[in-house]
């Protein structure tokens, strides 16, 4: 893809997805702004946690090799935010952790222009991947920061778990990374059953096991950390895949275009 497309598009994939292999996909995975939108922000914000999901793009690049791909979305969340149902208040923040987005207080007009251009292009296409190539698992890869500034409780956990009805594939999750000596939320440091809208709408519908998992962003915020975690995931990814007996069990289906 040439790069003026791909700073048109969407969304990236990274490798090539593979039928039966494990697929990476990252809501926040990138703070761009197109240049034809104005978030009326100061432009260090797009550095911070509500802009996107420090660490994870790199995690994925990581991660990437033969049976493993990756589908990142290509805008900042405060642009379109992919991990929210059609037409949630979220899905463009007019406030953010405290911080205005004047830029996003929009006009019916304008919301739907960028659910259009945005919003389905990344979830269709996502959707047609997995209808050619289903994957025996999918990360869904997020990041949270160590403490919201409208918030004084401190978030301690390394890693947490989210999940929504496919409790078994997350409850593997949860027992390998309790194995590794490191502090684990169970649907912490938020729940699945209310914040799981890609998962839900990709995996769950479509019967594709999946781990949803959430890194603090002070682990991964450099070199060393990012590679690091990448391993663990990897590691825990092909661990918990091979655990999964009988994959053949869920549905072969895959959610239309919306």
């Amino acid at each position: 893809m040439a790069q003026a497309d791909l700073d048109e598009s969407a969304s990236r994939l990274l490798g090539t997805p593979r039928a039966g292999g494990i697929l990476v996909v990252a809501d926040h995975a990138s703070n761009r702004v197109p240049r034809d939108i104005d978030l009326g922000i100061d432009p260090a914000l797009l550095d911070q946690h509500i802009a996107v999901d420090i660490g994870v793009a790199q995690i994925a690049e990581h991660m990437v090799r033969p049976g493993t791909a990756a589908w990142l979305g290509n805008v900042s969340r405060l642009v379109c935010d992919y991990n929210r149902e059609p037409g949630a208040p979220g899905m463009m923040p007019e406030v953010s952790d405290g911080y205005a987005i004047a830029g996003n207080v929009l006009s019916d007009e304008a919301r739907n222009a960028r659910v259009e251009r945005f919003f389905r292009p990344y979830h269709n296409g996502l959707a047609a991947l997995l209808r050619e190539h289903r994957p025996a698992l999918i990360l869904s890869l997020h990041s949270f920061t160590p403490g919201l500034a409208t918030c004084d409780s401190p978030r301690p956990w390394h890693v947490g778990v989210l999940y929504n009805r496919d409790e078994r594939t997350a409850h593997l999750a949860l027992d390998w990374l309790r194995g590794r000596d490191l502090i684990v939320g169970d649907q912490q440091p938020y729940s699945g059953k209310l914040l799981n809208a890609s998962m839900n709408r990709h995996a769950e519908a479509g019967g594709i096991p999946y781990i949803s998992i959430e890194i603090r962003q002070d682990l991964i915020s450099d070199e060393e950390g990012q590679a690091r975690w990448a391993a663990l995931m990897a590691a825990m990814c092909e661990t918990v895949a091979g655990q999964l007996s009988d994959p053949s069990g869920y549905p072969a289906t895959a959610p239309d275009e919306i």
